[in-house]
């Protein structure tokens, strides 16, 4: 009796040993003979527990009537074991019986994990193959250990063990435990470079977003190592010598060593520099019939004798098709061609364009949109079926979907459609959570110690209606804001809302009274182009002032009491500006007007007009200079105090809130018993540099330095015999320096500033500081 066993199939995976060889080592000649010759007459399967034996002989390649074959009888060891059922497998011949002898694997009853507290159960058991229920081997076992570890690694622990242990049960079934040892988190100690002679290490080092480990990034996680992240910052590296003309720049290697400890990395990049290239002769050339190209060369951003950019030719391609797009064209291929001349390092480049169709919008199809109905996704678009195809108003419509902000990713997808003057749009979207609720908390030198509670719906139903409600509450204030806006009324591009509020200021420190003011605001804006918007509102408030202190001058004491305001506003907003929350390039116009006496007992007209401008002048160093001026009329009656204009503070920084302007002043040996008045004209400016400190990015600090001007005069208010009244109309002005931080804790913020234009009755504040923070 001749077996082929376990070992012979372990020959055949290890060395490619044939089992009919092991049996030739192990029996000789007789193994050969024993194998060799004579009918199989019957097929008998031992040992199956699970598995039926008919299922077993159907891997075999030999069938009972079929000649003893030791090549067959080979084949069929290897079919058992590749099924993956057997942890043993063996075959014999008993006279003219054919004996398949099999272990069976054992079945998975549970699986579990233990010891991961950083990654969670569900997220390892959705990258593991294996399942209960499922065959057990030791190779898939292996495989989903080392599944495991990649997890570990992409979260920057590659001291990570896993062990796997299986719990024998009975009717041949395991648990399998995987016992997890994280360990602790592998850091980067040293980043250094090899053959970089035009840029230093440091240099290099800011370009790529893995990180030393230095003991300010404990909230961030670019310091630990991560391979794929090693890999962007490798391509980063190469872009950034392109964009400087080195077109032959590599990467030779990137060596990554664990230190002994197993706690941190040491990483080595090893760089070729090349040759640096200036741009030589550049042209276009296309397929396209009647098309004319000259127009195109003022779309490209490569000029000759420049030197080499990866970037700008990046952009010219873009900025090509982006032009051809506006012309039906949206799916031609823009090739951009190399030729290097060694001679007098130049490259010459050649654009060349294929042929293509105009091309027109066959269909929109808007996919991901689970919550958000289709009507608020598409009436963003500026295109609609049967449109001349436009890539700049596909990537206009890209973007006024993604400031919706109902979505954590949106895109616009041209493909062709069902013949080549066709193009179909796939809009995907990725939704995100449109309600929040906030609690804030914070301090200004202006209101003290701040506490805000803030409820918000962005997405209403699905319908993109925005419902909110806002409190804030500090030392000298308490507001409360209720506000519901429809951007779309009545299916068009109309956005309606009505605001309800209720403000409370005790603003002793500055005014010397309280104001109390409740009422509610109807809105409406729409726009007038794409960069021209206009907003009308209509708002009733009742005003109370009151709590006027004891000593007040007389101009107070003939403000308290109640009035009731019904004015009617109108805003044109121009806003050319890259990004309205941190704005790099652009600029903004506001006019603003508001009539009251449309009822109610108070007349005038307000008049304010805002503008703004932004520029880089070097390379993350932004400029900005805003402006404004107002003016109110108080159409034959007096102005009340609190419709006038007031200036100071976060307008005029060097100054107290409404420290500028009208004030009655009994003694000036002591300026805090003195009022403000408000004024009716004002003009101020501010000129303001931000750059970085020249540390890391992930920080967020940023230096500001700034200057402010402005004036406000013309109260209107009489004095009579007696009165130390003071209404001047010239320019006050100062100088400062901040710093602010966008810490984990909210956006903080300190400024010192110096009025050297000031009169003596002013009222100062150097120093002013600002913290908040929302959970």
């Amino acid at each position: 009796m001749v077996s082929v066993s376990r070992f012979a199939a372990l020959c055949l995976l290890l060395g490619g040993t044939t089992a009919t060889s092991v049996i030739a080592l192990s029996s000789g000649a007789m193994a050969q003979e024993a194998f060799d010759g004579g009918i199989i007459r019957d097929v008998r399967v031992e040992g199956s527990q699970r598995i039926e034996g008919a299922t077993v002989q159907s891997y075999l390649t030999v069938r009972a009537g079929d000649p003893f074959d030791p090549a067959k009888i080979d084949q069929s060891l290897k079919s058992l074991f590749a099924t993956g059922l057997f942890a043993d497998v063996a075959l014999r011949r008993d006279g003219g019986t054919l004996v398949v002898a099999v272990v069976e694997n054992p079945i998975i009853n549970r699986i579990a994990f233990e010891g991961n507290k950083r990654v969670k159960t569900e997220d390892i058991t959705a990258e593991v193959q294996l399942r209960p229920r499922t065959v057990y081997t030791r190779t898939r076992v292996q495989n989903d250990v080392e599944r495991i570890q990649e997890i570990y690694r992409r979260k920057g622990r590659f001291a990570a063990r896993i062990e796997p242990k299986i719990v024998q049960l009975e009717q041949n079934r395991v648990d399998l435990i995987f016992e997890i040892d994280e360990g602790q988190m592998t850091g980067v100690q040293a980043i250094s470079f090899v053959n970089n002679n035009v840029f230093d290490d440091s240099e290099l080092r800011e370009i790529m977003i893995t990180k030393e480990s230095r003991w300010w990034r404990f909230l961030s996680s670019n310091d630990n190592y991560d391979p794929e992240r090693l890999r962007y910052d490798q391509e980063q590296i190469r872009r950034h010598y392109l964009r400087n003309g080195y077109a032959d720049f590599k990467v030779l290697t990137a060596v990554a060593e664990l230190t002994p400890d197993r706690e941190d990395f040491f990483i080595t990049l090893t760089v070729d520099e090349g040759k640096r290239y200036k741009f030589g002769k550049i042209e276009i050339t296309s397929d396209i019939p009647d098309l004319d190209i000259a127009p195109l060369y003022q779309a490209l951003n490569t000029v000759s004798g420049d030197w080499y950019n990866g970037d700008k030719i990046e952009e010219s391609i873009k900025a090509l098709q982006d032009r051809l797009g506006d012309l039906q064209y949206p799916f031609v291929e823009v090739d951009p061609l190399l030729e290097r001349n060694q001679e007098d390092q130049t490259i010459d480049l050649l654009f060349e364009m294929k042929q293509s169709p105009r091309v027109f919008v066959e269909r929109i199809d808007v996919n991901g949109n689970y919550r958000t109905l289709d009507k608020v996704v598409r009436r963003e678009i500026l295109l609609v079926e049967g449109d001349p195809f436009s890539i700049s108003k596909v990537r206009r419509s890209e973007q006024r979907i993604k400031d919706l902000g109902y979505f954590l990713e949106a895109t616009i997808t041209p493909k062709e459609g069902s013949s080549p003057d066709q193009a179909v749009l796939t809009v995907d979207v990725q939704e995100d959570s449109s309600g929040e609720i906030q609690l804030g908390a914070g301090y200004s030198t202006t209101d003290g110690a701040l506490l805000d509670f803030s409820f918000r719906e962005r997405n209403l139903m699905g319908k993109g209606q925005d419902l909110r409600l806002s409190t804030t509450l500090s030392k000298r204030t308490f507001e409360v804001d209720l506000g519901l806006t429809e951007p779309y009324f009545l299916d068009r591009d109309l956005a309606a809302g009505v605001d309800l509020f209720r403000i409370v200021r005790d603003d002793s420190r500055y005014y010397s009274y309280s104001l109390e003011s409740t009422g509610v605001t109807f809105r409406l804006g729409f726009p007038l182009s794409e960069k021209l918007r206009q907003r009308l509102s209509y708002s009733l408030s009742q005003n109370k002032i009151d709590n006027v202190q004891l000593g007040s001058s007389r101009f107070l004491l003939d403000q308290r009491g109640s009035t009731v305001t019904s004015a009617v506003e109108s805003q044109l907003l121009w806003d050319e500006r890259d990004s309205r929350l941190e704005p790099t390039s652009g600029f903004y116009f506001l006019l603003s007007n508001q009539l009251a006496g449309l009822g109610g007992d108070t007349r005038y007209l307000r008049n304010r007009i805002t503008g703004g401008t932004y520029w880089e002048p070097f390379d993350q160093v932004v400029l900005g200079l805003t402006t404004e001026a107002g003016y109110i009329w108080g159409m034959g009656e007096k102005l009340r105090i609190n419709d006038r204009f007031f200036l100071g503070g976060d307008t005029l920084r060097g100054f107290e809130v409404g420290g500028v302007g009208p004030r009655n002043v009994p003694n000036m040996n002591n300026k805090d018993n003195s009022d403000s008045l408000g004024g009716t004209i004002f003009t101020r400016a501010s000129l303001e540099l931000t750059s970085k400190l020249g540390l890391p990015d992930e920080l967020g600090v940023k230096a500001h330095m700034f200057s402010d001007a402005g004036t406000l005069s013309s109260s209107k208010e009489t004095p009579g015999q007696g009165d130390m009244f003071y209404d001047s109309n010239k320019i006050r002005a100062s100088v400062g320096v901040g710093v602010s931080w966008k810490s984990p804790f909210g956006p903080i913020r300190l400024d010192l500033a110096y009025p050297f234009s000031k009169e003596p009755y002013d009222r100062t504040e150097q120093l002013k500081f600002s913290f908040g923070t929302r959970f």
